[in-house]
């Protein structure tokens, strides 16, 4: 006789990038064991794969690590996690007064939401004439880097797979026409400050953000702190 099936409950969301809503389930026992095997080997890559890997099934093949970037990647996952595990996040919140001391604090991570600063657009002017317009970041233009690129490549080759394309006047370039040392050679020609215009685009783009309000217990501070990121969330 074959044992009966179990029915999962379904919960809908709406996707920070798109705005579409979309049906979710919560992590089955299979997954939580891939999420506990990557956390485990404290490997970065292994962790963000896992994550793309459950964010995909529980949603039904609607959100994918090759389609969409990271801050939805993220959002989905905080989601999933408070309908799997629990939906308050405990976390140890560093007093900025003192810088040293440790708050315990705990978090509704229903009230977790992904916003974008103002002024955010993906089509940056590095002149009157010539502009670069960008993508979001997925999770393979992290996981596929060398392992021994050191921190300041990893932000030059985050830039390099994130370009589209490259606006001249009427003329547009496509990424795909490209080559890799035309590409270098470009960004390589950046004035310090069309360079950091260009990475005010990652500075800015949306991520999961909450405002948690505390208080140092050694000297009775009050503080505002922002957290951003998916990591802030997981104690």
């Amino acid at each position: 006789m074959a044992l009966p099936k179990l029915n999962n409950p379904t919960y809908e969301l709406e996707l920070p990038s798109t705005g579409e809503k979309i049906k979710y389930r919560p992590f089955l026992v299979k997954e939580q064991k891939i999420l506990m095997m990557a956390q485990e080997s404290k490997n970065d890559n292994e962790m963000a794969n896992a994550m793309g890997e459950l964010c995909s099934s529980c949603t039904f093949g609607k959100v994918l690590p090759a389609k969409n970037p990271m801050f939805d990647l993220e959002y989905v996952f905080l989601k999933l996690r408070a309908k799997s595990v629990g939906e308050v996040a405990k976390v140890n919140i560093i007093c900025p007064d003192d810088g040293k001391t440790e708050v315990p604090v705990e978090i509704n991570i229903d009230e977790i939401e992904c916003q974008m600063l103002d002024k955010h657009t993906n089509e940056i002017s590095l002149t009157e004439d010539i502009k670069i317009v960008l993508r979001y970041p997925y999770i393979f233009d992290m996981t596929n880097m060398p392992a021994d690129i050191s921190e300041q490549n990893k932000v030059f080759e985050l830039l390099n797979n994130c370009i589209v394309s490259v606006i001249d006047g009427d003329e547009i370039h496509q990424k795909t026409d490209m080559s890799e040392k035309e590409l270098e050679e470009f960004v390589d020609s950046f004035t310090t400050e069309q360079f950091a215009s260009v990475m005010d685009f990652f500075n800015s783009m949306p991520k999961v953000r909450h405002v948690v309000n505390i208080t140092n217990p050694k000297t009775k501070k009050k503080s505002e702190v922002v957290l951003e990121g998916l990591q802030s969330f997981l104690g």
